[in-house]
């Protein structure tokens, strides 16, 4: 069974390829499909991919196939017909709402996306500044990072490369100012350098440990370091 946004999007697709012979970009899919950002595509398209709607074809840009089309889309015509699903509307005492039910429920996290500020680069190698860039904002499943405050940063450099952090990476971050020891935090030291790395504290020192043995633990006095947040998940884009 595909949800609503996915045979949308497969009915763009198909028809896309019948009118043009290519398939349509990420943009393209974004705004026909009404969606904020190009993550929610991703899904969706993973989605039908999963259940044998789609395939992607290997070494070629925008190079999707459809394999098959749901029973209900097609009409006699050369296209899909509209979306008519079968259904008898009407509920007995006790059935949950349609918003409830299992389906509408896997529509809803594949659409809805949490917006969070995007706080810039931060190195994972040697310290620099992170900027926050206003124009910016990342896309993310509300399911990925729980309740609290967030912010994204994109991760510069090496130096957490054993903790699974690789140079590219986006860091989700929540906000706080504590954290324990062991943790992946983002460390202010000195009012001016920013940085990701474990956090160990040991009287009034604190330590600023990679993952990496190509790079020292840094040591500061306790009064050198402010916790700006600690990691909360990694994003990937392949």
């Amino acid at each position: 069974m595909l949800t609503r946004k996915q045979y949308e999007l497969l009915q763009y697709i198909d028809r896309h390829l019948k009118s043009r012979g290519v398939s349509p970009s990420f943009d393209e899919m974004k705004d026909a499909l009404g969606l904020k950002s190009k993550s929610g595509i991703h899904r969706l398209i993973t989605g039908l991919e999963e259940r044998g709607f789609i395939r992607r074809l290997p070494h070629r840009a925008r190079a999707l196939e459809v394999l098959k089309l749901p029973e209900n889309s097609t009409d006699g015509t050369s296209g899909p017909s509209r979306f008519a699903p079968n259904v008898i509307k009407g509920r007995f005492p006790g059935e949950p709402e349609a918003s409830d039910t299992p389906e509408a429920m896997q529509e809803t996290e594949e659409t809805a996306t949490l917006s969070v500020p995007f706080y810039g680069q931060i190195a994972a190698g040697l310290p620099i500044e992170a900027v926050r860039d206003e124009t910016r904002t990342f896309e993310i499943a509300p399911s990925m990072v729980g309740r609290g405050r967030h912010y994204a940063l994109e991760v510069s450099g090496d130096s957490m490369i054993e903790a699974g952090i690789l140079d590219g990476d986006v860091a989700i971050i929540e906000h706080t100012d504590t954290s324990e020891n062991g943790t992946i935090v983002v460390a202010l030291v000195d009012d001016e350098e920013v940085t990701l790395k474990y956090l160990r504290r040991k009287g009034d020192t604190v330590a600023l440990e990679p993952a990496n043995p190509a790079y020292e633990t840094r040591i500061f006095g306790a009064d050198r370091v402010k916790i700006q947040g600690r990691l909360k998940t990694i994003v990937r884009q392949y």
